[in-house]
């Protein structure tokens, strides 16, 4: 039984839909003040339909792509960040008019006594959240070599993504790639498979307070980022599976039902994808988007989310294929079973 301590997965990980219209105002509903906001465009049509994602490590309207190597920007898209959402600016890649978006969000929020440890690299300002296993970490990059960087979640993260600011790849670190031994990465901006006997993360995997980046990947003497996951039991899960090409497709056990997914194929080139509970709100989750594109949401028979994982219900090689191996990240709706003091059970769709 998947005992959570979390009773209420959507203060710490939500999902958010809006309409833009190009004037400063806030979005609220998120549940809590968001330390990491990521938006797109349902359409795509509005600024090429970028992915953007804003920090509050790095500050409102410092926005990075996920589909995209292009170095940091400063836009008027999320310009604060607020106790029940964020205030967004004019940019329309953020607030397009009438544009239908849809904005992710993740709370951190601990701005003081990190875990220094035995690192080699002080972070420049960070905010972690321990209960809910995530942190942001801003830090430079060595000017060569690799270096340690703590990253304030007292257990060993299962999932890194992170770049320089500057002109770079996502560097993105899964303990599911190479059977934990963090010598190979995906990168967000492409669909290209798992990139084996890459150092970006010094072929060390994390541990309970540092985790290890190499300067010839990253990039030398450079202000970076580091989004950091670790697993929080009926919260979030990080793993893999295997594909069977079959409509009838595997069962992913998780603990609870799923708000968020996304999924990336492994062992040769294919999107990610990420399906959520909001813009699906009953099975068959089939409304996907694709952060290392700019294309707009599309429709095709993915996954049901039910009380304990998902479960595939269709073929294709970008979540199913015969054999091949898949990465995914998963954020609960409901626990199975919450460990409060109370039994909240995540009943079906």
């Amino acid at each position: 039984m998947a005992y959570a301590t979390i009773s209420k997965p959507s203060l710490h990980n939500n999902s958010v839909l809006y309409t833009g219209d190009e004037t400063t105002h806030a979005i609220t509903g998120v549940g809590f003040q968001p330390d990491l906001w990521w938006n797109k465009s349902r359409s795509g049509t509005h600024s090429g339909g970028v992915h953007c994602l804003f920090d509050s490590v790095r500050g409102a309207t410092k926005r990075l792509q996920s589909n995209s190597s292009d170095a940091e920007a400063t836009i008027s898209g999320v310009t604060a960040f607020d106790s029940d959402g964020v205030t967004l600016g004019s940019e329309n890649q953020s607030n397009g008019a009438s544009t239908e978006y849809v904005g992710w969000n993740w709370k951190a929020g601990t701005t003081t006594g990190i875990t220094q440890g035995s690192a080699t690299i002080t972070p420049s300002a960070y905010s972690f959240n321990t209960t809910a296993g995530f942190s942001i970490i801003k830090f430079t990059t060595p000017g060569s070599s690799t270096g340690t960087v703590p990253h304030g979640l007292g257990v060993a993260p299962k999932v890194i993504i992170g770049r320089i600011t500057g002109s770079s790849s996502w560097q993105c670190g899964f303990d599911a790639l190479q059977s934990g031994a963090w010598t190979s990465i995906l990168s967000f901006n492409n669909s290209a498979a798992e990139a084996t006997g890459n150092a970006a993360f010094g072929d060390t995997p994390p541990d309970s307070t540092l985790f290890t980046m190499n300067s010839a990947n990253w990039g030398a003497s450079q202000d970076a980022i580091a989004y950091c996951f670790s697993e929080v039991k009926g919260y979030s899960r990080f793993g893999s599976y295997t594909g069977n090409n079959n409509a009838d497709g595997t069962f992913v056990y998780t603990g609870f039902k799923p708000s968020f997914i996304i999924v990336k194929k492994t062992n040769g080139a294919d999107n990610w994808f990420v399906l959520d509970n909001k813009r699906n709100t009953y099975n068959v989750e089939d409304k996907y988007l694709l952060p290392d594109t700019t294309g707009a949401e599309a429709t095709y028979t993915f996954f049901d989310f039910i009380s304990t994982g998902f479960k595939i219900r269709s073929t294709g090689g970008g979540h199913n294929g015969n054999g091949d191996s898949y990465i995914y990240m998963a954020f609960a709706e409901n626990p199975l079973v919450a460990n409060v003091g109370e039994s909240i059970p995540a009943t079906a769709r």
